[in-house]
């Protein structure tokens, strides 16, 4: 078996593993040990994902003699996407490293993964317009978004109370996006009979999960304005 078919199958496997664990983690108890255990299953599941899909997309766009432009496209988008689902997953987990931080954080390697998803969002959506496509200008400003959230969070003082929790959230819902914006736009065609590259069906999981990590926020901030002294989540 040749290693780009290898990588492709360890993509497929990982991706559907982690669509289905990633809805666990966020309807059982925060911190309880089926949390924390498919949580690590999930975040294993994304690495190989975002590796598997970066390899496949540097693959095609620098070795791959035989591709042509629209694969070329579509492979670039491709390691957008593994960039924007491993950083999320990154950041993800070291902001609950660091959750007991009261300044502004300064470790390079945190600030660089951050740089790189924000920086990535400007690259593809420029190559989007250079070729003029919609779905490769516009999706990316998702990277632009997040990065610069990420960006701002680690760069000042944390102000609510756990916001390493609020954080979490959103990198495990970013990271997911990736994974359920792949199986909407490569799943939904055959159902639906509908193109792939449709812009709406790309932004369908993030505006769904975007209002879901609203939720969350607004549930949790409520809960702790009643608990001040609630000390009963560590994750």
């Amino acid at each position: 078996m040749e290693v780009f078919s290898l990588f492709r199958i360890v993509h497929i496997v990982a991706g559907f593993v982690a669509l289905v664990l990633f809805w666990i983690p966020m309807v059982t108890k925060k911190g309880g040990k089926v949390h924390n255990l498919i949580g690590w299953i999930y975040v294993y599941a994304m690495s190989a994902v975002a590796i598997s899909a970066f390899y496949m997309g540097v693959y095609r766009v620098f070795f791959d003699n035989q591709a042509d432009a629209d694969r070329i496209s579509f492979s670039w988008f491709l390691i957008f996407i593994s960039i924007l689902s491993g950083t999320s997953a990154w950041y993800g987990i070291r902001v609950l490293r660091f959750k007991k931080r009261k300044d502004t954080h300064r470790k390079v390697i945190d600030l660089l993964v951050s740089l790189l998803l924000f920086s990535s969002g400007i690259g593809m959506g420029i190559y989007g317009l250079v070729i003029d496509s919609a779905l490769i200008t516009y999706f990316p400003l998702l990277g632009l978004l997040l990065g610069g959230i990420q960006l701002n969070y680690w760069l000042r003082k944390p102000v609510k109370k756990m916001h390493w929790l609020f954080e979490h959230f959103g990198g495990m819902i970013a990271c997911s996006i990736s994974t359920v914006t792949a199986f909407t736009v490569f799943g939904a065609p055959r159902l639906l009979n509908i193109q792939s590259s449709s812009l709406l069906l790309w932004l369908l999981p993030t505006c769904i999960l975007v209002p879901v990590l609203i939720g969350f926020t607004m549930y949790y901030e409520r809960k702790f304005n009643r608990k001040k002294n609630d000390s009963s989540i560590n994750i």
